[in-house]
C-alpha cells in the first residue's frame, strides 16, 4: 500500500535514537510494550486514566486505549483482574528466565 517509504524513515529515526523496533512473532504478542506495562503498573496503584495520563504526558483517551491492550493480552477484562494477572506474568516471567 505504499507504506515502505514511511517505514523505512521510521527504522533510520528509532536507529538514530538508539531503539531498537521490536521483532513481530507469534510468541511475543502477549508481551506488554514498556508503554503498555507502565501503564499497567500505575492503573494497578489504583490511578485514574487522567492521573497516567499527566503522569506519562499522554492524555486519559489513549490511556483507555492502552489498557484495552493490556486487557486483551493479560486477558482480563477489568482493573481488579489487573494485580492478580501482573503478579501471574511475573512468576511465569521469572521462571522462563526473562
Amino acid at each position: 500500500m505504499g507504506a515502505e517509504a514511511f517505514a523505512e524513515r521510521a527504522r533510520r529515526e528509532l536507529q538514530a535514537t538508539g531503539e531498537k523496533a521490536r521483532k513481530r512473532s507469534d510468541d511475543i504478542r502477549t508481551d506488554l510494550t514498556p508503554q503498555e506495562e507502565e501503564i499497567a503498573q500505575l492503573a494497578r496503584e489504583g490511578r485514574t486514566n487522567s492521573e497516567i495520563g499527566a503522569q506519562l504526558f499522554i492524555g486519559g483517551r489513549t490511556v483507555e486505549w492502552h489498557l484495552g491492550k493490556v486487557f486483551a493480552k493479560l486477558d482480563i477484562s477489568s482493573r481488579l483482574e489487573l494485580d492478580q494477572a501482573l503478579r501471574k506474568r511475573s512468576i511465569r516471567a521469572s521462571l522462563d528466565g526473562r
